[in-house]
């Protein structure tokens, strides 16, 4: 099997030094060189394609976001962000990352993300790399706040339905169906659009068509091949599939 090419870009010396020396106690992994800033890691992205990168995300001039938007439109390396971002930005990189280590982190971590990038180079999936990387795009650009309300058509009325009365939302063509309290409602518009409006702090994906109220999560049954049943507090349940089940167990604080 062939090496994999790593690229380190950070421009903290210490951080690069770091990720080096732990790379070098890895079977099947060759560094590609390193970078100090975004530009550098641009020159050498199309001088050695690497296959993962591990990128700092803070760094003077062009910063590791601007390096993903930069790097638009072309075969993307399986991307490991670097950073010391808060609470709401980690969030944002546990749903559309391929992995995230939080200054500072130990040597498990570093293996875990490492095994997460291999895992997903196994796949090959170029094109859900792309559409994670563009929705992280737009979840971290600055917002004025949360989605806090849906309003509902209902023939000649509107209808207020506070997100927070939202159990669970299920997908329907270009338009969703909210589950609660008050019943199903459908509004127009897309799952992927909403997901990059809601609070990542109160609602996951679940399902390539499903998205749940965490609050409102009350047991988790097994399945037989990798899914899992969620319940829900009204006892519905919903099914949480073996592709979003890595960012849910983050979430949740432990693993299934």
């Amino acid at each position: 099997m062939a090496e994999l090419r790593v690229l380190i870009v950070d421009d903290e010396p210490l951080v690069r030094a770091g990720i080096r020396r732990l790379l070098a106690e890895e079977d099947g992994v060759t560094v590609a060189g390193e970078a100090r800033h975004g530009r550098e890691a641009l020159a050498h992205i199309a001088r050695h394609a690497p296959d993962i990168v591990f990128l700092d995300v803070q760094m003077p001039e062009m910063d590791g976001l601007d390096v993903v938007r930069a790097l638009a439109g072309t075969t993307l390396p399986a991307i490991v962000f670097v950073t010391a971002y808060d609470r709401y930005a980690v969030q944002a990189f546990e749903l559309h990352a391929i992995d995230y280590l939080l200054k500072p982190f130990d040597k498990d971590r570093f293996r875990a993300a490492l095994e997460r990038a291999r895992r997903h180079l196994a796949a090959r999936d170029a094109a859900g790399l792309a559409e994670r990387m563009t929705e992280l795009l737009a979840l971290l650009r600055p917002q004025s706040g949360w989605l806090s309300r849906f309003l509902v058509r209902t023939g000649t009325r509107t209808l207020v339905v506070n997100v927070d009365d939202v159990e669970w939302i299920e997908a329907a063509d270009n338009y969703v169906r909210l589950h609660g309290p008050g019943g199903r409602h459908v509004v127009r518009e897309t799952m992927k659009n909403l997901e990059l409006r809601l609070d990542p702090a109160a609602f996951v994906r679940v399902h390539r068509s499903a998205i749940v109220h965490l609050a409102r999560v009350t047991e988790l049954r097994p399945l037989p091949g990798g899914d899992t049943t969620v319940v829900l507090r009204s006892g519905g349940t919903v099914t949480l599939s073996r592709r979003y089940q890595e960012a849910f167990e983050r979430r949740m604080g432990r693993a299934l």
